[in-house]
């Protein structure tokens, strides 16, 4: 794509972080504010040459609907494969990068820490932090989804998520402990697990 200079870069950057924390486009006063201006003429000069050089764009007509149409690079790098057995080739170059954005940078995200081992066979130890998507109010949860459910008299906990008509199970992941049934009326499904985040 063709160079920006310094002010469409400044601008860029900035679009770029916005659009990312906040999942929507701000408003042309809300740019000129970052940008120290105080006239939106530059503002929209500056846009209109990074929609020009493809770097993002818009719906004609409609107010705070920019989008990035490139994206920078981000991310962990990939450098291979490592074993856990035996042994591999070293890694020499990076291959692709592990974006976690997608996870940690959800609006709708929250974490829990894990305590307890009734979810190892799945991965997930005491220790762990757990990160949730917060669930709509009348959003569909599909059987099998890993789940924080708050159960009437009982408390919090996170389970596989099973409805059997006007029954929930909620199936640990460790055959040591047995399902918890409970009519849907006593659970509240708090929010589904997209992530594990593991510290050493």
């Amino acid at each position: 794509m063709e160079p920006l200079t310094q002010a469409q870069q400044e601008l860029y950057d900035w679009l770029v972080e916005y659009i990312t924390s906040t999942q929507h486009a701000p408003s042309i006063r809300q740019m000129m504010r970052a940008m120290n201006l105080r006239s939106p003429a530059p503002i929209q000069s500056r846009l209109e040459r990074l929609r020009t050089k493809g770097y993002i764009d818009w719906t004609e007509g409609k107010a705070r609907t920019i989008r990035i149409l490139h994206r920078p690079s981000q991310g962990i790098p990939i450098l291979g494969a490592i074993a856990a057995g035996g042994l591999v080739e070293p890694f020499t170059e990076v291959q692709e990068k592990l974006d976690l954005s997608s996870v940690f940078g959800h609006p709708n995200c929250f974490a829990l820490r894990v305590v307890g081992d009734s979810m190892i066979e799945d991965s997930i130890v005491e220790g762990d932090l757990a990160i949730m998507r917060s669930v709509s109010p009348h959003e569909t949860i599909k059987n099998g989804e890993i789940v924080a459910a708050r159960v009437e008299g009982v408390g919090t906990t996170l389970k596989r998520f099973y409805r059997q008509k006007e029954k929930i199970i909620l199936k640990p992941s460790n055959r040591k402990y047995s399902p918890i049934q409970v009519s849907a009326d006593r659970v509240d499904i708090q929010g589904i697990l997209i992530g594990v985040w593991r510290g050493y």
